[in-house]
Protein backbone atom coordinates (compact mmCIF):
# COMPACT_ATOMS: atom_id res chain seq x y z
CA UNK A 1 0.00 0.00 0.00
CA UNK A 2 1.52 3.42 -1.01
CA UNK A 3 1.90 6.03 1.27
CA UNK A 4 -0.83 8.84 1.60
CA UNK A 5 -0.32 12.23 0.60
CA UNK A 6 -0.31 14.25 3.86
CA UNK A 7 -1.89 17.96 4.21
CA UNK A 8 -1.70 18.54 7.95
CA UNK A 9 -2.90 22.29 7.69
CA UNK A 10 -6.24 20.96 6.14
CA UNK A 11 -9.27 22.75 7.79
CA UNK A 12 -13.10 21.62 7.78
CA UNK A 13 -13.93 24.49 5.88
CA UNK A 14 -11.26 26.06 4.32
CA UNK A 15 -12.29 29.94 3.25
CA UNK A 16 -9.35 29.84 0.66
CA UNK A 17 -11.84 26.61 -1.63
CA UNK A 18 -14.88 28.83 -1.51
CA UNK A 19 -12.81 31.72 -2.90
CA UNK A 20 -11.47 29.40 -5.65
CA UNK A 21 -15.08 28.58 -6.04
CA UNK A 22 -15.90 32.17 -6.38
CA UNK A 23 -13.32 33.08 -8.84
CA UNK A 24 -14.48 29.83 -11.00
CA UNK A 25 -17.86 31.13 -12.47
CA UNK A 26 -19.53 29.64 -15.39
CA UNK A 27 -20.61 26.98 -16.29
CA UNK A 28 -16.95 24.98 -15.28
CA UNK A 29 -17.22 26.54 -12.01
CA UNK A 30 -21.18 25.09 -11.21
CA UNK A 31 -19.36 22.03 -12.15
CA UNK A 32 -16.72 22.47 -9.95
CA UNK A 33 -18.51 23.71 -7.62
CA UNK A 34 -20.90 20.72 -7.55
CA UNK A 35 -18.42 17.65 -7.50
CA UNK A 36 -16.64 19.43 -4.70
CA UNK A 37 -19.86 19.15 -2.26
CA UNK A 38 -20.06 15.72 -3.16
CA UNK A 39 -16.94 15.31 -1.66
CA UNK A 40 -17.91 17.59 0.91
CA UNK A 41 -20.98 15.82 1.95
CA UNK A 42 -18.48 12.13 2.09
CA UNK A 43 -18.45 12.22 6.11
CA UNK A 44 -18.24 14.66 8.74
CA UNK A 45 -14.46 13.65 9.05
CA UNK A 46 -13.37 14.98 5.23
CA UNK A 47 -11.38 18.15 5.46
CA UNK A 48 -10.34 20.23 2.89
CA UNK A 49 -7.80 22.45 1.46
CA UNK A 50 -6.38 24.56 -2.13
CA UNK A 51 -3.42 22.35 -3.07
CA UNK A 52 -1.46 23.47 -6.07
CA UNK A 53 -4.24 25.67 -6.53
CA UNK A 54 -7.20 23.53 -7.10
CA UNK A 55 -9.57 22.34 -3.92
CA UNK A 56 -8.70 19.08 -2.69
CA UNK A 57 -10.42 17.24 -0.42
CA UNK A 58 -9.18 15.27 2.94
CA UNK A 59 -10.40 12.91 5.11
CA UNK A 60 -8.18 14.08 8.60
CA UNK A 61 -4.71 15.09 6.69
CA UNK A 62 -4.89 12.18 4.22
CA UNK A 63 -6.12 13.56 0.36
CA UNK A 64 -8.25 11.45 -1.46
CA UNK A 65 -9.82 13.84 -3.74
CA UNK A 66 -9.47 16.89 -5.86
CA UNK A 67 -11.59 19.44 -8.43
CA UNK A 68 -9.93 21.65 -10.59
CA UNK A 69 -11.42 23.64 -13.47
CA UNK A 70 -9.48 24.36 -16.67
CA UNK A 71 -10.41 26.02 -20.37
CA UNK A 72 -12.90 23.82 -21.25
CA UNK A 73 -13.51 20.94 -18.87
CA UNK A 74 -13.08 20.32 -15.05
CA UNK A 75 -11.03 17.32 -13.92
CA UNK A 76 -12.41 15.03 -10.77
CA UNK A 77 -9.17 13.63 -9.51
CA UNK A 78 -8.27 10.55 -7.21
CA UNK A 79 -4.94 10.62 -5.66
CA UNK A 80 -4.89 6.64 -5.07
CA UNK A 81 -7.24 6.36 -8.37
CA UNK A 82 -5.13 3.70 -10.39
CA UNK A 83 -6.01 0.98 -7.22
CA UNK A 84 -9.87 2.24 -7.82
CA UNK A 85 -12.67 -0.10 -9.47
CA UNK A 86 -13.91 1.88 -12.26
CA UNK A 87 -16.41 -0.44 -13.81
CA UNK A 88 -18.28 2.17 -16.15
CA UNK A 89 -14.70 3.05 -17.48
CA UNK A 90 -14.70 6.92 -16.15
CA UNK A 91 -11.12 7.07 -15.20
CA UNK A 92 -8.30 8.70 -17.32
CA UNK A 93 -4.60 9.02 -16.80
CA UNK A 94 -1.50 6.74 -16.90
CA UNK A 95 0.57 7.88 -13.89
CA UNK A 96 1.50 5.56 -11.38
CA UNK A 97 -1.19 6.20 -8.38
CA UNK A 98 -3.57 9.12 -9.77
CA UNK A 99 -6.35 9.27 -12.32
CA UNK A 100 -9.41 12.15 -13.03
CA UNK A 101 -12.88 12.03 -14.53
CA UNK A 102 -12.53 14.54 -17.28
CA UNK A 103 -16.05 16.56 -17.17
CA UNK A 104 -16.78 18.41 -19.98
CA UNK A 105 -19.66 20.63 -21.25
CA UNK A 106 -22.73 19.28 -23.12
CA UNK A 107 -20.87 15.70 -22.55
CA UNK A 108 -23.29 13.40 -20.68
CA UNK A 109 -21.60 11.77 -17.61
CA UNK A 110 -22.44 8.78 -15.66
CA UNK A 111 -22.97 10.77 -12.28
CA UNK A 112 -24.06 7.42 -10.43
CA UNK A 113 -20.83 5.71 -11.34
CA UNK A 114 -18.55 8.94 -10.47
CA UNK A 115 -20.36 8.92 -7.19
CA UNK A 116 -19.53 5.63 -6.61
CA UNK A 117 -15.85 6.52 -7.71
CA UNK A 118 -16.05 9.28 -5.10
CA UNK A 119 -17.36 6.70 -2.17
CA UNK A 120 -14.95 4.43 -3.15
CA UNK A 121 -12.12 6.71 -2.82
CA UNK A 122 -13.29 7.97 0.48
CA UNK A 123 -13.82 4.57 2.00
CA UNK A 124 -10.34 3.75 0.31
CA UNK A 125 -8.27 6.31 2.54
CA UNK A 126 -10.47 5.52 5.61
CA UNK A 127 -9.21 1.39 5.27
CA UNK A 128 -5.32 2.96 4.75
CA UNK A 129 -5.77 5.59 7.27
CA UNK A 130 -6.65 2.43 9.48
CA UNK A 131 -3.87 0.57 8.38
CA UNK A 132 -1.55 2.66 9.30
CA UNK A 133 -2.80 2.91 12.45
CA UNK A 134 -2.73 -1.16 12.98
CA UNK A 135 1.10 -0.85 11.86
CA UNK A 136 1.66 2.07 14.04
CA UNK A 137 0.01 0.19 16.98
CA UNK A 138 2.31 -2.75 16.71
CA UNK A 139 5.85 -0.91 15.86
CA UNK A 140 4.99 1.18 18.73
Amino acid sequence: MRALMRFPESLLHDPAVNGWMDSHSGELGAVAQHWFDVLRRCGDDVRELLHDGHPTACVRDAAFAYVNAFTAHVNVGFFCGAELPDPAGLLEGTGRFMRHVKLRPGVKVDAAALKTLIEAAYADVKVRLQAEGAVQSIAG
